[in-house]
C-alpha cells in the first residue's frame, strides 16, 4: 500500500539506491511507474507493507516502509533487491555499487567512484563544505537529518 510520505513514521525503514548515471526524464517518469506498482503489491507474510518511494535528484532510487504495521521481512527485501536488480538491467546502470559516491554541485548532483572522488578533494573541486549522500541512513529521521550533509560530517571524509 502506498502512502503519503507525511503519514510515515519516524522510525520508518529506508533503502537507497544510486545509480552510476544520470536518469533521463522519460528513465524516471517510466521508472516512478514501475516502483509504484512494485510497492503497490509488495508484502511480507502475505501482509500488506505500508510503502513509499521516489525518486530524487534523477540519481537515488528512495524506499521507505512503515513498520509499525507489518515488518520488512528477510523474504520481502529479498524481493526488493530482486527488482532493483531489473531495474539495473532494464536501464543498463548499477545500483549496488557502493563506492559510487554523490555530491552536490552548482550544477546539480555528481557522482564519482572512490578515486575519483578523493582526486576531487586533492584538486579541491570538493572540500570539506561540498554536500554528499549518506545512502547508509537507516530511517526516515536519519533521512531528513543526515543524508544530505557536509563531506566533514559524513563518512565520506576518511575516503579522501
Amino acid at each position: 500500500m502506498l502512502v503519503d510520505y507525511k503519514e510515515l513514521d519516524a522510525q520508518s525503514k529506508v533503502w537507497i539506491y544510486q545509480s552510476n548515471k544520470l536518469l533521463s526524464e522519460a528513465e524516471v517518469q517510466t521508472l516512478k511507474k514501475e516502483l509504484n506498482a512494485f510497492l503497490l503489491q509488495w508484502t511480507s507474510h502475505n501482509q500488506t507493507l505500508r510503502t513509499w518511494g521516489d525518486i530524487l535528484h534523477g540519481r537515488f532510487i528512495i524506499i521507505m516502509v512503515d513498520e509499525r504495521f507489518a515488518n520488512a521481512s528477510g523474504c520481502s527485501i529479498d524481493k526488493s533487491v530482486a527488482f532493483m536488480k531489473s531495474v539495473e538491467q532494464s536501464l543498463d546502470i548499477d545500483l549496488f555499487d557502493r563506492w559510487n559516491f554523490a555530491y552536490q554541485t552548482e550544477a546539480g548532483v555528481e557522482a564519482a567512484n572512490k578515486s575519483d572522488f578523493a582526486q576531487l578533494y586533492a584538486k579541491g573541486e570538493i572540500n570539506d563544505t561540498t554536500f554528499v549522500f549518506n545512502n547508509l541512513v537507516k530511517n526516515k529521521d536519519e533521512f531528513e537529518q543526515k543524508w544530505r550533509i557536509p563531506l566533514k560530517d559524513s563518512w565520506h571524509k576518511r575516503m579522501v
